[in-house]
């Protein structure tokens, strides 16, 4: 009988702050619109005699999000020199934290299957990143760049403990994270600028045993979907080691995404083989309770409370609230059409519906045009407006639909376009029922149907009358008409 194995993951997540200027000096952190190499001076290049000094907004933003994971946050903190030759890293040197992090002993609650499983945040460190280097093969040869803009912008390190037993456990942590990050406004969070990055700590071991496996941690992961192919290849691919007589190395693997596979990189060091020792140019830091009871005080309404507010005062289902509240932008654009309708005398019943045409239509029309909705150009008052015509029952769902796409086209508001359209909805009895006499008079067959018992025959009969409308019929109505109809048959 085959051996059973348990996963093992830890992740390192990278996010990077959203401060003006970089950690440890003055030069601006806006690398990414810049040319290359023009976001540089002597502490960026690591010359002699430069002297860093301390980013405090970071500081602030990594102690935020310390507390927004319940961190504890100790009263002395530093920074220390961590040791490794790379052509990325000029000074030969990062400045990070070692032994005394901003923010220790956190948690992060993610769901699965409907339950709550608490995962361990180990501490929040700051440090600064590395250069940017690009590889390159043209006809003179390979070769490779580097860009030193990035160099020294203000990162912060979340490390897990490994609590996560499945990719999908990972991908939840990762997405929870990311989250709160944004409603902190701590980071832009971006995956594709790097903005917000992961390294993920893999292991594999018998079902039972204690101790863990040897682990390897997998690099160049861009997107949550890479993370779980990641992890998930990397599973395979160390059991099948196991299984084959092998023996799994401690080592830093990268994700090819085009390959969907992982690919050693090199031997992992230890952390002794790092080097660390305290950085002799930057004073250690003395965080006060008062400093912290302020930066508390800063703290938003974060993603978890969010979603339980949807579902407790909005009635939306926890599906719906899990979607919303995912991203802040999409919240915030919720919210400012709930606040625009929760006064009208329909507006308390439209909550769905309004979340229905954010998460549906909406963001469909927005992928297509490449917005998103920190970006969208449709007014809240003109969602709210179209989604209380609804509510009261001047156009049908289909109509709406038409007019959405219309509205986020033309920016005209949807009373223009239902006028300019002659979009109102037919509830007129007589109207109708020559419609539905005509339609029941084409489509014998469903006649017959009906008649032997085919209930969904009526409800093809109503779909053909809205479509002979053009979606203007009201439903409930046609509905009533096509059984009195029926019922002569």
């Amino acid at each position: 009988m085959a051996t059973e194995y348990e996963i093992v993951i830890g992740l390192e997540v990278h996010v990077q702050l959203a401060t003006a200027s970089k950690m440890f000096c003055g030069c601006g952190s806006d690398y990414q619109s810049a040319s290359p190499n023009t976001r540089v001076c002597p502490v960026c290049l690591g010359l002699p005699g430069s002297l860093p000094q301390i980013n405090s907004k970071a500081v602030e933003y990594t102690i935020l999000t310390g507390l927004a994971l319940g961190c504890e946050i100790p009263e002395y903190t530093k920074f220390d020199r961590k040791n490794y030759p790379y052509p990325d890293l000029m000074k030969g040197y990062q400045i990070s934290q070692f032994d005394k992090p901003l923010a220790l002993a956190g948690v992060m609650t993610i769901d699965i299957d409907g339950q709550p499983k608490d995962i361990n945040v180990t501490r929040v460190h700051l440090e600064e990143d590395v250069a940017k280097l690009s590889h390159i093969s043209d006809s003179s040869g390979s070769y490779s760049v580097v860009d030193i803009n990035r160099a020294g912008v203000a990162l912060m390190e979340i490390v897990s403990e490994p609590d996560m037993r499945s990719a999908e456990e990972a991908r939840q942590y990762l997405m929870n994270m990311h989250s709160i990050v944004q409603y902190l406004g701590v980071s832009n969070a971006n995956m594709e600028d790097g903005n917000f990055r992961c390294d993920a700590n893999v292991s594999v071991r018998p079902l039972g045993q204690v101790e863990f496996g040897t682990r390897t941690e997998i690099k160049n992961m861009n997107s949550f979907r890479s993370v779980v192919s990641a992890i998930e290849y990397e599973t395979h691919r160390q059991i099948g080691v196991i299984e084959s007589g092998g023996k799994v190395v401690q080592e830093t693997r990268g994700w090819v995404d085009d390959k969907q596979i992982t690919a050693s990189q090199r031997s992992k060091e230890q952390a002794h083989d790092y080097r660390y020792f305290p950085e002799p140019d930057l004073p250690p830091l003395t965080i006060s309770a008062q400093m912290v009871d302020e930066i508390k005080a800063l703290l938003p309404e974060l993603p978890s409370h969010r979603k339980k507010r949807f579902i407790d005062e909005l009635g939306l289902t926890e599906y719906e609230a899990t979607l919303l509240t995912s991203e802040k932008s999409t919240a915030d654009y919720f919210e400012d059409v709930v606040s625009k309708l929760i006064n009208q005398p329909e507006g308390k019943n439209l909550m769905k519906t309004t979340s229905n045409f954010i998460l549906g239509d909406l963001t469909a029309i927005m992928k297509d045009k490449g917005e998103d909705f920190s970006n969208c150009t449709l007014p809240t008052d003109y969602l709210a407006e179209l989604v209380l015509a609804v509510g009261i029952g001047d156009i049908s769902i289909n109509i709406a639909k038409n007019v959405l796409s219309e509205s986020f086209k033309t920016l005209d508001s949807p009373s223009v376009i239902i006028g300019r359209n002659n979009y109102t909805v037919i509830a007129d009895k007589d109207v109708l029922f020559k419609t539905v006499e005509s339609v029941i008079d084409s489509n014998t067959k469903a006649v017959e149907d009906y008649k032997s018992g085919k209930e969904s025959a009526s409800k093809f009969l109503v779909g053909q009358v809205m479509k002979e409308t053009k979606g203007q019929a009201k439903a409930d109505v046609v509905t009533n008409i096509v059984l009195e109809v029926l019922a002569r048959y």
